[in-house]
């Protein structure tokens, strides 16, 4: 029979994890690094850096020596599902666009699934120093404190955050649309370039919602339990449950949710 991990306890190891994987990534950002393109989009605005796979070979490699049973899913390394009761799910570094323009704003995702429910999330902004942490039941954390997402409860007075797919040259499902109907109703709108930090913002108010479509899931699974344990709301872009096979993101304050799902569902 399977032990069950105390998701308080896993979030320690966790932020070992990100902490150990952001100098990884920090000490290629203060040197020299490799830049390559992915084939998943002609563009070429896909890419994929020595960082990228440096700190996936390191994560993977910890987790593999501390829970040889549990299944890992990742962006860069593709891996085999077998059914355990554990799923890690990782992005080795979320913003690898900024990272290879030298733009500082990137940082470490990892999250912990146990059956369909992530239990645990953690956030590293390696430039910044600024650790994001939650697990279910326990609340949200930033570098030891506590955090909260915001209260404003009129859009005019919120900003926002999103971002547009890597295909958004060849689709006509880009987000710009989007991004159009919901700009002129908001007090801001900001593209960050990393979705998990957009979520770790919201979670500790910084962005009173985001959204965003065709994320993958090492995208937005630790920001869920994040903003979810700091007292947020967070579905898809038309109000449904999120999964590891959803296609989009909203994630606020709660106080706004409602308003920017109608607003969302104008675009068809």
């Amino acid at each position: 029979m399977t032990t069950l991990l105390k998701p308080k306890v896993m979030v320690e190891f966790m932020k070992d994890l990100a902490s150990e994987a952001g100098a990884i990534v920090a000490s290629y950002f203060e040197g020299q690094f490799k830049v390559e393109s992915k084939d998943s989009v002609p563009s070429g605005i896909d890419i994929v850096t020595d960082a990228d796979k440096a700190s996936e070979r390191f994560i993977m490699d910890q987790i593999g020596k501390n829970f040889p049973t549990h299944d890992i899913l990742t962006e860069e390394t593709p891996t085999e599902r077998t059914g355990a009761k554990y799923l890690w799910i990782i992005d080795p570094l979320d913003g690898t666009v900024n990272f290879s323009h030298s733009y500082p704003h990137f940082g470490i995702s990892i999250a912990l699934m146990q059956d369909d429910e992530i239990i645990a999330g953690v956030i590293f902004d390696p430039v910044r120093q600024e650790m994001f942490y939650a697990s279910k039941g326990y609340g949200a954390f930033l570098n030891g404190t506590r955090i909260h997402v915001s209260e404003n409860k009129g859009l005019f007075t919120c900003i926002l955050g999103t971002g547009f797919p890597y295909d958004k040259a060849e689709s006509r499902v880009n987000n710009l649309e989007e991004f159009c109907t919901v700009t002129p109703l908001a007090q801001g709108v900001r593209r960050s370039g990393s979705a998990a930090l957009d979520l770790a913002w919201v979670a500790c108010g910084r962005l009173d919602g985001f959204w965003e479509l065709k994320l993958k899931p090492w995208d937005f699974s630790a920001g869920i339990v994040l903003v979810k344990e700091a007292r947020g709301r967070v579905t898809d872009r038309h109000g449904g449950s999120m999964g590891l096979s959803s296609q989009s993101i909203l994630a606020t304050n709660s106080l706004i949710h409602d308003n920017l799902i109608e607003i969302l569902s104008r675009v068809v």
